[in-house]
């Protein structure tokens, strides 16, 4: 019989009073009585009672069932077991809260490194923020500036860093379409007066290279900003400005951008080599596929910008395809790359800002981006043909169609509604139709500008012009039921909304016949631009191409 048994059957000791706490370490012990009855485990004695006097009853335990003995008598209590329980608890979940807060102190800092890599330049001419809820125009600026690191050897060590690529990017209001229209560096034009990075008034010049809007005399990029809008009407919300760095960091940070040629190219002049057919191209090579002019169409600058444009929708495939958006070491290498490259106004001077800008610029699908050239015509000036002029007879069309927000490519049509349908049916002929105009917009003379252009330019002949009205929000246009088609032609030539349709009366005009009424309103902006931009026709543009199809260079 073993120890623990003889004293249950000599001292006939409850086994559950075996148990009892040692004041000292506070833990429940196993106490055995050997044979001279002394317990196994030290505790503190109880005095002898005195004579007369009760022996004092411990107070009565809970019942437990009886436990091996461990090798050194001791066991720990189930209350200790519950204190390291917690314990354990306690070290994983801070263990955890640590981790959480590396990771987020890590993402902070790395948030603010990506910043810091940012070069913003304070602009007069740009916005002061980014709007998500309007159309907006990034012009974005490419040097040719040959200094810093990686940018050794390319042409004229010297050079101040001019305009050298220019595509003004604009985004619709709706994110349905955008238009990438690129201004070739040799149109020329009059750059107007602007200020330098300390605000020094910098007079401009009459009939230079668009170029020249950038780094001589020391301009700006809100010098460039303003050329921009004098030559197209357009004005540019925010700039971004890259060198020729950019195109290499970026195109490898992608991991290559996809390019094709009609021919194998060996260009001695930018040293680029490729095959026939379809080829992808990063750093040097991508940067040489861009300098290349020798080797594709006349030579010349305007061919250049056709491969630019190329490129351009290339690496916006790329950069949004699920093998760049969905690999970290992509992201990382390309958030790097961007931010590193790019110098851009205060408006948009943050990663935050700069996010919001290309979550926008995703919504559009890329059938709907359109790269097109301001239509040129060689300078009549030069007998060598060096530089080009704006087309007057076909950019005005191509610039009011971006600065009225209509899109260059056909987008998914608005569902017809009971006002849009007064614009379906037959239609006169505008020699035929009679209307009064009247201004209720705030632009002074908006009514004679508006009876000229009709006359003249639309052949509108039986109109006039017969004075101011109260002002009012909208431009109206109402006649009798007999004129509807003569209201349908106006409405088209002028780009009335249905809702600007009113069906009614009309009023004898100054030779006592009927004609319509029309009152132009506050969304009047100037004859020729439509009142709605929707229901403006796109313009047809030579060499348009758009950001889904890949078209080989020739």
């Amino acid at each position: 019989m073993d120890a623990q048994g003889r004293g249950r059957a000599d001292n006939n000791v409850d086994p559950a009073d075996q148990w009892v706490l040692n004041p000292q370490t506070g833990d429940y012990e196993l106490r055995l009585t050997p044979s001279g009855g002394q317990s196994a485990v030290p505790g503190p004695r109880r005095s002898a009672p005195r004579r007369g006097q009760q022996q004092e009853v411990p107070p009565q335990r809970r019942r437990r069932e009886p436990q091996p003995a461990a090798q050194s008598g001791r066991r720990r209590s189930k209350p200790k077991k519950k204190a390291k329980g917690k314990k354990i608890l306690l070290w994983t979940t801070g263990s955890l809260a640590f981790v959480v807060l590396a990771t987020a102190a890590g993402a902070y800092f790395y948030y603010e490194h990506l910043n810091g890599n940012l070069t913003v330049a304070d602009t007069p001419e740009a916005k002061n923020s980014f709007s998500k809820d309007e159309a907006f125009n990034v012009l974005i600026i490419g040097t040719d500036k040959r200094t810093g690191k990686g940018n050794e050897g390319y042409g004229d060590k010297g050079s101040v860093g001019h305009a050298d690529t220019n595509i003004l990017l604009h985004v619709s209001k709706d994110r349905s379409n955008a238009t990438a229209l690129s201004i070739p560096r040799d149109l020329i034009v009059d750059v107007p007066d602007c200020t330098d990075k300390d605000g020094k008034v910098i007079a401009g010049t009459s009939q230079v290279r668009f170029n020249t809007s950038l780094g001589q005399d020391e301009r700006t990029p809100g010098c460039t900003m303003k050329t921009v809008k004098a030559v197209t009407g357009i004005t540019p919300d925010h700039f971004m400005m890259v060198d020729f760095n950019a195109v290499k960091t970026l195109s490898s940070a992608v991991g290559g951008v996809k390019v094709c040629v009609a021919k194998p190219v060996d260009d001695k002049e930018s040293h680029l080599k490729l095959p026939k057919g379809t080829s992808t191209v990063e750093g040097e090579q991508a940067l040489a596929f861009l300098r290349t002019r020798h080797s594709f169409g006349n030579q010349g600058d305007l061919d250049r910008i056709k491969v630019q444009q190329q490129f351009l929708g290339s690496l916006a495939r790329q950069m949004s395809s699920s093998d760049t958006l969905t690999n970290p070491g992509k992201l990382t290498s390309l958030a790097e790359a961007a931010t590193k490259a790019l110098t851009v106004d205060q408006g948009i001077g943050t990663l935050n800002k700069l996010k919001d800008v290309a979550l926008e610029l995703k919504k559009v699908p890329p059938k709907n981006i359109s790269f097109v050239t301001t239509p040129v015509l060689d300078n009549p000036a030069e007998k060598v043909k060096a530089t080009v002029v704006v087309n007057e007879a076909q950019a005005p069309a191509v610039f009011n169609a971006i600065k009225n927000d209509v899109s260059l490519t056909e987008t998914k049509k608005k569902k017809k509604t009971a006002e849009s349908a007064k614009l379906k049916g037959t239609k006169s002929e505008a020699s035929e139709v009679r209307v009064d105009l009247y201004n209720g917009s705030l632009k002074t003379g908006a009514a004679q500008e508006t009876l000229t252009w009709l006359q003249n330019s639309e052949g509108v002949a039986k109109s006039s012009q017969l004075g101011n009205k109260p002002t009012q929000k909208k431009t109206t246009l109402e006649y009798s039921p007999d004129q509807a088609d003569q209201a349908r032609r106006l409405a088209d030539i002028m780009g009335l909304p249905g809702s600007a349709m009113k069906p009614g009366k009309s009023e004898k005009n100054d030779q006592g016949l009927p004609a319509m009424i029309l009152v132009l309103g506050q969304d009047f902006e100037g004859a020729g631009t439509p009142i709605d931009s929707s229901s403006a026709k796109a313009p047809k543009v030579d060499g348009q191409q758009t950001a889904d199809k890949t078209v080989c260079a020739s």
